[in-house]
């Protein structure tokens, strides 16, 4: 099947367009593959993958900068992304990763400042979304998948260059006079160090604030012995065995990773069917309307029960179905995120047999100390996050003939609220009703950026509730058991369902997506904070603000001077 089933079209009128392959001015795509690689050098010795920077300073992803000094933009990081991934799936003989640069005396000067000052303020916000979704991604590898990071800085590395450093479990830094680890966003261009550099900073690596202070508003950076007392890195080597300190503790690090070997599975090139209002892979389909503001999102179930058995499940590769849906539906809300910013306001849908869900789920519970269940369930677990992270409103419909079972019913507890269709609704001619189901999968496998499940994030004043939750766990549930279980925000007939559902979008679009944005930002992530937490919650507040205020993005400020020889101007109020 080519792309997602005709059924799901909900009378789309964008639905019948022809597909097209040919590229929408101005948009972005994340489809990409180590063949393809313009920055990106990907080498294999053993359990050791070497992944080297090596940026075309040509190759910047829209005209107007050069990526000098191996500088980064979003195509950079685009490719990064799509190899940190593969090596998870591709490669699980490797145990540890390194992390270098492939020009000399160089590892990384950060984003590229010109690709930042003509950047529209949306754009920066999810350029940096990105960037530290993707450094969470090394991080969850090493924590899930026991692939260890080793940060190999044979120069200096600054910004965002030191960022990626700082995700990484270990950072060996040449000592030779000249490179030096440094944070220079506030003191150079009026913004904050990425959000995740200052969060790294001080809750991973524990460093004091004092220093941290010090570190945030030292342009020059720390050099040598100095950055290895503050705690900003773990090892110093002389130039002259740089490499041969490198390769000792890429081997330290891979004896100490419980990583398993074995075949890997090979990820395919997603390239969808889109046009400016639809786009559509085999189970996911978005479908855009920008007059309304709106996205119609669609998931659709497997097609057959779960093969039986970790190496059945493995010999389906990238077919099988939670691994290619989770892929889809990922490059469906990067889309999103940078071709249609204008739509505030995703619906939710899935379509297909909750029983067969269910299938997939009992096998990646039953199986998850298997590699593959692992990684299957991680990916899952990323693309979950990523959607509460869009900075998107969300409302999950469940109709009937829907499939919110299990790891798809956790889209209905991401989303902000959800709609239920509360008895049999005529569709295709025949009577249907919405049904929901829990399976294992819900209670602590798909943990959010807090580290609590979303069913214990939703009752977290009632952490009883959760194991009764545990009872009704693979039984259909209606949409009374379903609201009288707390899983579902409202339920309509379906005379009231159409009318309902208008309302609550046409209101929701209505009110300021600065508010909203503010708002889900601050209900979506209640109980512990954790480094991620801090990291979004940041960038959707602070890095927001900031990227607005005339000191970092005005005429005159830090973004728009850098280079020039004049100095910013800055606002000397505080607020």
């Amino acid at each position: 099947m080519d792309t997602l089933r005709q059924e799901v079209s909900h009378d789309d009128p964008a639905a019948d367009a022809p597909p097209t392959e040919e590229p929408i001015e101005g948009e972005i795509t994340f489809a990409t593959r180590p063949d393809r690689y313009r920055h990106w050098t990907l080498s294999f010795d053993g359990p050791v993958a070497t992944l080297a920077l090596d940026v075309d300073e040509g190759g910047g992803l829209h005209p107007g900068y050069e990526l000098k000094m191996n500088t980064y933009d979003l195509g950079v990081d685009i490719e990064l992304h799509d190899a940190v991934q593969r090596l998870r799936f591709e490669h699980p003989e490797v145990t540890v990763v390194v992390l270098t640069s492939a020009k000399e005396r160089v590892f990384s000067a950060g984003a590229n400042i010109q690709m930042l000052a003509q950047a529209a303020h949306g754009f920066k916000v999810n350029f940096c979304k990105f960037t530290n979704e993707t450094r969470n991604g090394i991080e969850d590898a090493s924590l899930r998948s026991g692939q260890r990071y080793l940060a190999a800085l044979n120069g200096p590395a600054a910004g965002g260059g030191y960022e990626l450093a700082l995700a990484s479990d270990h950072i060996l830094l040449v000592d030779d006079n000249a490179a030096a680890v440094s944070l220079p966003e506030v003191s150079l261009l009026g913004v904050l160090p990425g959000t995740g550099g200052l969060t790294r900073l001080v809750d991973k690596r524990k460093v004091r604030r004092d220093l941290a202070d010090v570190v945030s508003t030292r342009a020059e950076g720390t050099r040598g012995t100095r950055a290895l007392e503050w705690g900003l890195v773990d090892e110093l080597a002389p130039r002259s065995t740089f490499a041969e300190a490198v390769a000792r503790r890429a081997a330290a690090l891979a004896g100490d990773s419980p990583r398993g070997a074995g075949a890997g599975v090979a990820l395919p090139l997603l390239e969808a069917s889109r046009t400016d209002r639809v786009i559509g892979h085999r189970y996911v389909r978005a479908a855009v309307d920008r007059a309304a503001r709106t996205v119609d999102i669609t998931v659709a179930g497997p097609e057959r029960e779960c093969p039986a058995g970790p190496e059945a499940a493995r010999a389906e590769g990238a077919d099988f179905w939670p691994l290619r849906m989770a892929l889809e539906l990922d490059d469906v809300l990067l889309w999103l995120r940078f071709n249609a910013a204008t739509c505030g306001t995703w619906l939710l849908r899935t379509s297909g047999d909750g029983s067969l869900v269910r299938t997939y789920d009992e096998h990646l519970v039953a199986h998850a100390d298997d590699w593959f269940a692992n990684e299957v369930t991680g990916l899952l677990r990323r693309v979950l996050r990523r959607l509460e992270t869009s900075g998107r409103s969300v409302f999950a419909l469940v109709e009937p003939r829907s499939c919110f079972d299990g790891s798809l019913f956790e889209l209905a507890l991401a989303a902000d609220r959800s709609y239920m269709a509360e008895g049999a609704f005529e569709t295709d001619g025949e009577p249907a009703e919405a049904r929901v189901a829990l399976t294992g999968m819900n209670f602590g496998r798909l943990e959010m950026d807090n580290g609590l499940t979303r069913l214990e994030t939703r009752f977290l004043g009632e952490p009883s509730r959760v194991d009764r939750l545990r009872e009704l766990s693979g039984q259909p549930l209606d949409a009374a058991a379903a609201s009288a279980a707390g899983l579902v925000t409202f339920v309509y007939d379906e005379i009231d369902w159409e009318d309902e559902i208008r309302v609550a979008v046409e209101e929701r679009t209505s009110f300021s997506p600065d508010a909203l944005t503010g708002m889900e930002a601050n209900l979506r992530f209640a109980g512990p904070e954790t480094c991620a937490t801090k990291i979004f919650g940041r960038l959707s507040a602070w890095q927001n603000w900031i990227f607005q205020r005339p000191s970092a993005s005005g005429p005159e400020g830090a973004l728009k001077r850098y280079g020039t020889g004049s100095a910013p101007v800055f606002s000397t109020e505080r607020t």
